[in-house]
């Protein structure tokens, strides 16, 4: 925009945007943006493990239950499949609740920090020390399927090695000391 305003103008006229005024503070906004991110990539991070330990704890606990239904005629595949379904169901349905817990938060965290400064009688964002008084949010739409999407993948990701080891339960030895 400054560039074609430059062209319009004729005479001695010095154009500046506020990205080369305030280029620092574009940068760091940038790098907070990217930080938050890979904060959040994280959390998802986190999460993904825990269905891996959930999981690895019910095919430990359901060892008996796999050897029976391999004597029955269960394939190794089979096994696997209803694992990783299992895993799918939760890698789902966590995404689903953190995805629309994360856009009601996004939406309404003004007036829940102004409501918690009303409920704790303290200004949390003072006008005298910062330039806002208030918490601004804006949804970014495209960052919400990203951080929603790696979510997804990396849960259905930690599926894999949990129904694998349930796959390859061996009926004669889960069952030996039944």
């Amino acid at each position: 925009v400054a560039e074609e305003v430059a062209r319009q103008l004729t005479g001695r006229h010095y154009i500046s945007d506020w990205t080369r005024t305030h280029g620092n503070l574009f940068q760091a906004i940038r790098m907070e943006k990217t930080m938050i991110g890979l904060l959040l990539m994280f959390i998802v991070a986190v999460a993904a493990f825990n269905i891996v330990s959930t999981l690895v704890m019910v095919v430990t606990d359901k060892t008996a239950d796999i050897a029976i239904l391999r004597t029955m005629g269960a394939t190794p595949g089979r096994v696997m499949r209803i694992f990783m379904v299992q895993g799918a169901v939760i890698g789902i349905t966590g995404t689903l609740v953190g995805t629309a817990l994360g856009i009601l938060g996004a939406y309404n965290i003004s007036g829940f920090i102004a409501w918690l400064e009303a409920f704790m009688g303290h200004q949390f964002l003072s006008a005298d020390v910062y330039f806002i008084s208030y918490l601004p949010s804006q949804l970014q739409w495209q960052d919400v399927w990203i951080i929603s999407g790696a979510g997804l993948a990396m849960s259905l990701l930690a599926t894999i090695y949990p129904a694998w080891r349930a796959s390859r339960v061996d009926p004669a030895e889960a069952l030996r000391y039944e």
